[in-house]
């Protein structure tokens, strides 16, 4: 044979000990514990719409469009080619699929539909979309609590809830009232201040006919290609909140320059900005000087929103993860048939199961009229953010351990997850603002605390440990000072995701979390469980059949 002549491929081996493809799957009806919580809390009418997403959520279709979003981010056009200024951000178009199937689902106008469960919907559902991409839901989440904000200027909130509740999804630039629907954005963060809002330097004056004019900087703002922003600036009264459209009352490009885009850890397919008003128009939203408290009710709306895409995050991961344990062998049998794995899978699962059941029950306190119902959502929303989104770094990496080096590469949805994990801890108040505000709601609203007592007392008699460890935080409560408050707001949440699984789960899940979770009897690691547990009841409720 010739030195250089062409030889034939030569299988070097075969490809097996592989698991297939994830398929098709309706995210919503394999989730026995996100249904079972999403039912009980919001009722059966939930189940058409969330079986709906959950089917296309969870389709290969969704995932591909996932993948494609994130792989290319998005872009920053500040000309166009003639040299006027436009401040676009340029999509792929996977990205806006996504936003129309979202918006088509309704899952940023069902809230407020005004049925009992309708947040509980909404939360289900942001965490369904969640699991095929993250991205896209920072402006669902933005355009559905914005409407809380709006309501608060009857006269804005004629113009624009019926285009934000009844719209689809229309990205192109025009006026509110010529649009299919629209989508609205935030921006409050300055780089002087931060969290610390109050140290604002963005001023407003007023320009006549209820209008004013902001000229400042905004260090963060989300979604720059929403149609408005709800915005914070200074003026005669105080900090005071304002909605700044795209496009000015006489047709024109509002002057809101887009300076760059974010260079982003996670988040990659969602635009996030760095903007100066240069003397943009705005409409005034609130009471001057009370801006702070209107900006707030749009801000608890998109905690709960942080709950819910971080639970999101969390059952795709474990999904992976128990898919890829119950398909690869390895020492002669399946991953998952091996009792340390079996352990990590249940402890995640356990993990899990509290999240589900915390979101829901936080969702349909949303739903409450004024009184001890709302004080419970004001209080228990905060303390989820901060325990889910805690947990969820070391949730995640845990669930990509369980592949191996097969989780680590780029081809894996892990790697995303992973980097997505930490980001809502750092949207709405990252932990010290959380428990911070914890303490602050726990002092000046009396009625959550009663309000979270009577969640836990629902639970007693129905665990020893629990009613142990609600009993040791009653005395140290009154001590409770800035330099515990992590520890009192982490506290909490367990109690509370506690006494919800005693009261509504299966035994086998409320005892073994109560043991490990308030009992000291696991460790600090995944799958340090106690001895004589039925992990096969754990495990098997990550998917039917599995196990």
């Amino acid at each position: 044979m010739p030195l250089h002549a062409p030889r034939t491929h030569l299988a070097t081996h075969e490809v097996t000990n592989q698991p297939p493809d994830l398929g098709d799957l309706n995210l919503f009806s394999s989730d026995i514990a996100l249904r079972a919580a999403a039912l009980r809390e919001g009722g059966a009418w939930l189940e058409p719409p969330l079986a709906a997403l959950g089917a296309e959520a969870g389709s290969e279709h969704m995932r591909a469009l996932g993948e494609a979003a994130n792989r290319t981010p998005p872009e920053l056009a500040t000309f166009d080619r003639f040299g006027r200024r436009i401040d676009e951000v340029r999509f792929h178009p996977a990205y806006h699929t996504l936003m129309e199937a979202a918006m088509r689902h309704r899952i940023h106008a069902i809230g407020w539909n005004g049925q009992p469960g309708a947040h509980v919907a909404h939360a289900a559902m942001l965490a369904l979309a969640t699991q095929a991409e993250a991205g896209t839901m920072c402006p669902i989440s933005m355009t559905y609590a914005s409407v809380a904000a709006l309501r608060h200027a009857p006269d804005l909130a004629a113009a624009w809830v019926p285009q934000i509740l009844g719209g689809s999804y229309d990205p192109a630039l025009r006026p509110v009232a010529d649009k299919r629907g629209v989508t609205l954005g935030m921006a409050m963060t300055e780089k002087q201040g931060g969290s610390d809002v109050r140290a604002n330097t963005t001023r407003a004056e007023p320009c006549g006919d209820g209008m004013w004019v902001l000229t400042g900087h905004k260090w963060f703002c989300s979604a720059p290609m929403s149609d408005a922003f709800l915005t914070l600036a200074q003026t005669g009264d105080g900090l005071s909140s304002f909605l700044v459209p795209r496009i000015a009352p006489d047709g024109s490009r509002n002057a809101i320059h887009l300076m760059r885009l974010k260079d982003k850890l996670g988040n990659r397919s969602n635009a996030s900005a760095e903007i100066e008003y240069a003397g943009a128009v705005a409409h005034p939203v609130g009471p001057p000087g009370r801006g702070v408290a209107t900006i707030l009710d749009m801000v608890h709306h998109t905690r709960l929103d942080t709950m819910a895409a971080t639970l999101g995050i969390m059952r795709m991961a474990l999904l992976q993860a128990a898919h890829h344990a119950s398909h690869r062998h390895a020492f002669r049998k399946r991953l998952i048939d091996h009792a340390a794995m079996r352990a990590v899978l249940a402890d995640l699962a356990l993990e899990y199961e509290a999240a589900s059941i915390l979101l829901t029950r936080v969702a349909r306190a949303f739903d409450s009229p004024p009184g001890p119902g709302r004080a419970f959502a004001r209080l228990a929303v905060a303390l989820g953010k901060f325990r889910l989104c805690k947990r969820n770094p070391g949730f995640v990496a845990e669930c990509l351990e369980c592949l191996g080096g097969a989780g680590y590469v780029e081809e894996s949805v892990l790697p995303r997850l992973y980097r997505e994990a930490p980001l809502n801890g750092i949207w709405e108040g990252a932990g010290n603002v959380i428990a911070l505000d914890v303490l602050r709601t726990l002092a000046r609203e009396p009625g959550s605390l009663d309000a979270w007592r009577a969640e836990i007392a629902a639970a007693h008699g129905g665990n020893a440990t629990l009613d142990a460890a609600m009993a040791a935080l009653e005395t140290s409560l009154p001590h409770a000072d800035e330099s515990r408050a992590r520890a009192v707001a982490e506290r909490m949440a367990v109690l509370l995701q506690a006494a919800l699984l005693v009261r509504h789960a299966p035994h086998a899940i409320a005892d073994l979390f109560c043991a490990t979770r308030l009992g000291g009897e696991g460790g600090a690691s995944y799958g340090t469980l106690p001895g004589g547990v039925d992990v096969a009841a754990v495990v098997g409720r990550i998917l039917p059949g599995i196990g």
